[in-house]
């Protein structure tokens, strides 16, 4: 991947590929023209099992990495335990090293050797403790007000009636990321928009710059809405084997010609077409051998809508190529997860199987076991209870 051969209106595409919204886009060309790599970090809360909704960020991580840029992975452990002990203190350090395994493994998958140089692996932990950070934490707690950090964590952290105090120092903590990581730009969903425009506010209060923000779209789940960790109807985990996966996307929500909120057109366009693109050739394919016709090949999730809308391709089509498609990712990502038994004992660390519970057996009255006998277990003025 050496973007270093690429002109800055090809690289410029390549980052800009799939995105819904880019703050601060001059800030990016700025860094291009003069003749730098822009340093991009894409940071995620080391909470739940990742799902294959993270194919999303690591493809925009892949092109990225194809325009020559400088990528860091911010393992955010502290970031997980603040919003709302989703991540008990406990299991964070043991979830961040799953993470770490886990989205290795998807970058490799997608064709990224996670041995490069411009290709950083960072545990939130290493620098967030430092006096350094702690300080401008203190700093921008005493110039932010309740309300907006609540405003800025609104789509991201953990809302309830009674929150603790930590939710509200999350925006803080990713917001002063993106100095400390020493970063031109910071990649995440259309999620954290509210949080973004926050950065561009609250940075410069305490005498540091802007960056640049880049947002991904937010991909349906299989039954709509946003892919969950905590629903597993509504995700593929990425050691699910290939029947599961074929059965939970044959039951996936996929109205015929309704290509809005589908859940497998819009994994289609942002991962597995950009996924068969960086492996040299751009191309999904729909098999109709049942059919006795020739597959649909497709370079462009324009033409899928196309065929989508008109009905020539069908959900009955369109399930079991993504199936078939989504399976091709995942192995490579399961066949390492076997062969390694520490990435296997991590997991059982980070998340341990819940204690299970007996059940107490329930004592039968059988009676005396002869006819005519006095039931003693029962009340003696039973018709008036």
């Amino acid at each position: 991947m050496a973007g270093s051969s690429l002109e800055v209106p090809e690289k410029l595409a390549l980052i800009n590929e799939n995105l819904a919204e880019i703050l601060n886009p001059e800030l990016i060309e700025r860094v291009l023209a003069e003749g730098r790599n822009p340093r991009i970090y894409w940071g995620t809360a080391t909470t739940g099992r990742p799902h294959c909704g993270y194919f999303v960020p690591a493809l925009k991580i892949a092109q990225f990495l194809a325009a020559g840029c400088e990528v860091v992975v911010l393992l955010a452990d502290i970031h997980g335990f603040l919003d709302n002990l989703k991540a008990p203190l406990e299991l964070v350090e043991k979830r961040a090293e799953f993470y770490r395994y886990t989205i290795a493994s998807i970058l490799k998958a997608v064709g990224v050797p996670t041995e490069l140089n411009n290709l950083k692996f960072i545990l939130g932990s290493s620098y967030q403790k430092s006096p350094e950070y702690i300080m401008d934490v203190y700093k921008l707690s005493s110039l932010v007000s309740e309300h907006d950090a609540k405003k800025a964590g609104a789509e991201i952290v953990k809302q309830s009636e009674s929150a603790p105090l930590s939710g509200l120092l999350y925006p803080i903590l990713q917001v002063l990321d993106e100095q400390h990581l020493d970063v031109d730009a910071h990649f995440g969903g259309l999620d954290q928009r509210k949080l973004f425009t926050a950065a561009k506010e609250w940075l410069p209060k305490i005498g540091y710059k802007e960056r640049a923000h880049l947002m991904n779209p937010m991909v349906p789940g299989l039954h709509g809405g946003k892919m969950s960790a905590s629903d597993p109807d509504s995700k593929i985990d990425l050691l699910d084997p290939p029947d599961l996966v074929t059965k939970k996307i044959r039951k996936a929500v996929a109205a015929p010609q309704i290509v809005e909120e589908n859940g497998l057109l819009a994994f289609i366009e942002f991962v597995l077409l950009p996924a068969s693109a960086l492996s040299g050739r751009r191309e999904f394919r729909v098999e109709r051998e049942r059919d006795g016709l020739e597959p649909l090949v497709y370079v462009n999730i324009g033409q899928m809508h196309n065929d989508y809308r008109n009905d020539i391709l069908t959900p009955q089509l369109l399930k079991p190529a993504v199936a078939a498609g989504l399976n091709k990712l995942l192995a490579p990502i399961q066949e390492a997860y076997q062969a390694s038994t520490e990435w296997q004992e991590i997991a059982l660390k980070a998340y341990p199987p819940p204690p299970s519970q007996k059940k107490e057996k329930k004592v039968k009255n059988k009676g005396s076991k002869y006819p005519g006998s006095k039931d003693t277990s029962a009340p003696e003025n039973a018709n008036q209870v």
